[in-house]
């Protein structure tokens, strides 16, 4: 049988940067293949290669033992190829069938033929065991239901080649296991799959061949994953051994005024009798499946939803915050949202601008001017503390990688000096040595006292840094954990109440 798919000594450049030189894959049908990298590795650059987005320098491309080069996307999808990107590529407004069928909706006497586009979408979802409303609209969905819409979307057009690109990094991890059954029912029909991810244990649980980019090179090609150990993969992804970050035991003192406290709290988007609190130089994690109502409860509390009944303290005494520009100027509180492109920065703003923006009036001159000098010395400080990574303080905050973006993100409420930083999703799609940075930032930050509510689908991240856990599911605390650092043991406890709450409804 012939490989699905090969690539041979792929080149690309752009002005000023080789993105990727001499490049080699091979995709095999019935086998899914990690590419792993850093951010910036060439990881998306490949792909848009093969799939027909850029067109390389030099290399060849092979299709079912046949050298293929694709002109286009539409080109790629037609002969066989199809991809699922990290950002969702589907029409909110669209039906789950008109999306699927989207690329080449089926016509008859030159207009669209709904009963054969309501067959077409079926049987692409049956063909991965998934059962969803054809005529619901997109945006109804939840975004792991998204995802699967974008993969019976590759297939309806007899994909023999998937191309998945971060498919979890936006879902949980009970989500995740229902995308990986679909992803063995694919390999196990035969299909050639390539599985782009940070989560290195996703990696492991259910791919069998690994080729690992670092700076556009592939320094480890078409290799048989379980002949490597996670550690080893880290250091052919980094070019040398990453520290494994201590876990380790602190020490909160619990018995002072919490720094943020929340009394029986219920809210106009569902939330039931909340209550938490966390005390200067603690970290407390909040956990739950994606839809728990995690990040609503944190964008309450900045005013940014009602609260219908119960309290939101603040150093022991009662507050209504309107808004994020009161949480932060007369409260010290700091949000670093989970959607950075959105609302952690301004892409079009240089990266000096984005970290001076919360302190624009403590730098302003007496007519209210604000210095370039100014925003030039507070972003400076921070742009060498965090080590975000720039061609220069002017470099516009929308051309840095994701992982430098977040740092920015961080930067600016650390430059307004709060007290208490709400982190909602800190690593989600940066790569492991970006990752590990910000452990070991976010432990420092809660060394020198600042109180911290971190927001994380990840639980063995909420394992390694929080204090204590608390677990929430359908707007609600199931319970909060003392935190072991015991993983295998808090899982289960964690799952255990996940569980019992889903039996129960």
């Amino acid at each position: 049988m012939n490989d699905a798919l090969v690539a041979t000594g792929l080149s690309k450049s752009f002005p000023g940067v080789k993105a990727l030189e001499g490049v080699n894959l091979t995709l095999r049908p019935g086998t899914v293949h990690a590419l792993l990298g850093e951010n910036g590795a060439g990881k998306s650059t490949l792909i848009k290669v093969i799939t027909g987005v850029h067109a390389a320098n030099e290399g060849v491309l092979a299709l079912n033992g046949e050298p293929r080069t694709f002109a286009s996307p539409v080109d790629a999808t037609r002969a066989g190829v199809g991809v699922v990107h990290q950002e969702r590529n589907l029409i909110p407004d669209f039906s789950v069938e008109e999306n699927i069928t989207l690329q080449d909706p089926p016509r008859k006497n030159g207009i669209i033929d709904r009963a054969k586009r309501t067959e077409q979408a079926a049987a692409a979802l049956k063909s991965i065991g998934v059962d969803l409303d054809l005529k619901a609209k997109v945006q109804t969905l939840s975004v792991a239901q998204m995802q699967l819409v974008e993969i019976a979307k590759a297939l309806v057009t007899k994909t023999k080649v998937l191309l998945l690109d971060e498919p979890t990094a936006s879902i949980s991890g009970s989500e995740a296991d229902k995308l990986f059954e679909v992803v063995r029912v694919l390999r196990d029909s035969g299909t050639a799959i390539l599985f782009v991810s940070h989560k290195l244990e996703e990696v492991f649980e259910i791919c069998d061949t690994v080729t690992v980019l670092r700076d556009g090179v592939s320094v480890l090609e078409s290799a048989d994953l379980a002949e490597y150990s996670r550690s080893q993969i880290v250091e052919l992804m980094v070019g040398r051994q990453l520290a494994a970050l201590a876990t380790r035991l602190r020490t909160v003192d619990r018995t002072s005024v919490p720094a943020l406290e929340l009394i029986s709290l219920n809210t106009s988007l569902g939330h039931k009798n909340v209550s938490l609190d966390v005390h200067r130089g603690e970290i407390l994690g909040l956990y739950g499946l994606v839809g728990a109502g995690r990040s609503e409860l944190a964008r309450t509390v900045l005013g940014l939803h009602s609260v219908l009944s119960g309290e939101v303290r603040v150093n022991g005494r009662a507050v209504k915050i309107r808004g994020v520009g009161e949480a932060l100027n007369s409260y010290r509180i700091g949000y670093v949202t989970e959607n950075r492109k959105e609302e952690g920065v301004f892409l079009d703003f240089t990266v000096t601008r984005n970290i001076a923006v919360t302190v624009w009036r403590r730098i302003a001159n007496r007519f209210g001017m604000v210095r370039r000098s100014g925003e030039e010395s507070v972003a400076a400080k921070f742009i060498d503390s965090l080590g975000i990574k720039v061609s220069g303080p002017d470099q516009l905050a929308g051309n840095l990688s994701g992982g430098n973006q977040q740092k920015v993100s961080l930067a600016k409420w650390l430059a307004a000096e709060t007290e208490i930083l709400i982190i909602d999703e800190p690593t989600v799609g940066v790569d492991v040595r970006t990752k590990a940075a910000f452990h070991e930032l976010i432990l420092d930050l809660a060394d020198q006292g600042l109180a911290i509510l971190l927001i994380s689908s990840d639980l063995p991240e909420i394992v390694n840094l929080a204090d204590n856990i608390l677990v929430m599911n359908g707007y609600m605390v199931l319970g909060e954990l003392e935190n072991t650092k015991d993983y295998p043991t808090i899982s289960r406890q964690v799952m255990g109440m996940i569980h019992d709450v889903s039996v129960g409804n």
